[in-house]
């Protein structure tokens, strides 16, 4: 191509010398953009794997056990279990309006389901990572209709900016559920809050279920 632009020679070689020079460098921006796209690929596939697979476990380990102070479990977790980067969270209140989540760690003897790598504001309500790092969140939400005359609603859950899951709440259904994740950085200093959005028409005869209703934080790595 260069040779049909009729330029003298040295402008030739230094035209051509630019051109394969640009091809180089796209070249190689596309190899690392493949690259960490593909990486990162790997690594939501493992967590989005492995995360249900802990809860479930977790969930076994525990058995009619509630939240906050309802109850305790008389065995305690095996240690195995025990992982200070890990926080499960389950919901304390089945009320839908426009307010925080009211989330509550479960309580196995004198533990807690959240690691020591978090804390997690009783009042509040809020949970703070202590490192900042890349985190897997995954937030799980199942609702059931109480009467036979539940109306379409849309209610959207966010956690903090970094999470939005919405549920599309359809007539005459009876249960509906909606699971949500992604892998986001968070800087170790800004405590988390979950904000429920409801229409202006609320969403009468739904509650949201305290048994299966739950947020997941798992760091990857700081």
């Amino acid at each position: 191509m260069c040779a049909l632009l009729g330029q003298r020679p040295n402008d030739m070689d230094i035209e051509c010398q630019q051109e394969r020079s640009r091809d180089r460098v796209r070249c190689l921006d596309v190899c690392v953009v493949t690259s960490i796209i593909a990486l990162f690929a790997a690594l939501t596939a493992v967590a989005a794997v492995c995360v249900p697979v802990l809860i479930t476990l977790q969930s076994k380990d525990l058995p009619n056990v509630h939240s906050g102070n309802k109850g305790e479990a008389s065995t305690p977790i095996p240690t195995e279990y025990k992982m200070q980067n890990f926080a499960y969270l389950e919901a304390d209140s089945s009320r839908l309006e426009n307010s925080n989540v009211q989330w509550a760690s479960v309580h196995y003897g004198a533990k807690k389901s959240v690691g020591s790598n978090f804390h997690f504001d009783a009042n509040q309500r809020s949970l703070l990572p202590k490192h900042a790092g890349n985190y897997f969140m995954y937030l799980d939400l199942n609702l059931t209709c109480t009467s036979n005359n539940c109306g379409a609603g849309l209610l959207s859950v966010r956690v903090g900016d970094k999470l939005t899951c919405q549920v599309n709440l359809q007539k005459g259904s009876l249960q509906e559920s909606k699971k949500c994740w992604t892998v986001s950085w968070l800087d170790g200093k800004t405590p988390l809050l979950t904000h429920m959005t409801v229409p202006n028409e609320g969403l009468q005869d739904w509650k949201l279920e305290l048994i299966g209703s739950n947020l997941v934080l798992l760091l990857l790595d700081y």
